[in-house]
């Protein structure tokens, strides 16, 4: 069966004001989650990234432009992944359905991995 990357999007500011019992508490709503995919063998690995926006780089010519990103005006981030095994898309996407993720504005983009050999 392929594998799809489940790519987590959210706000920026998104967990900024919650209190640590409510951080855990959502925590455990995905790691709840991430277990029962653990125990029907469908998960291929996950992770949250950090809070910080990374790095992007981009051609400016010749030359490799590198920045800081995403500006604290960016409507939104990607928060983490993870990486599911399933039949096909529609397969997927019914597992991404049940992801704690979705809730409020954020949003989950599935992608196909193509095995290149």
């Amino acid at each position: 069966m392929p594998n799809f990357i489940l790519l987590l999007h959210t706000s920026p500011s998104k967990f900024e004001d919650l209190s640590p019992q409510d951080m855990q508490a959502i925590i455990a709503r995905y790691a709840a989650w991430r277990d029962e995919l653990v125990r029907q063998n469908r998960i291929r690995g996950g992770e949250k990234l950090t809070n910080d926006g990374g790095r992007r780089l981009r051609m400016q010519g010749d030359k490799v432009s590198v920045t800081d990103g995403p500006y604290s005006e960016a409507a939104e981030v990607l928060g983490g992944y993870f990486m599911i095994e399933a039949k096909d898309y529609d397969d997927a996407v019914a597992v991404a359905r049940t992801c704690p993720h979705l809730t409020g504005t954020q949003w989950i983009e599935v992608r196909q991995i193509d095995v290149v050999r």
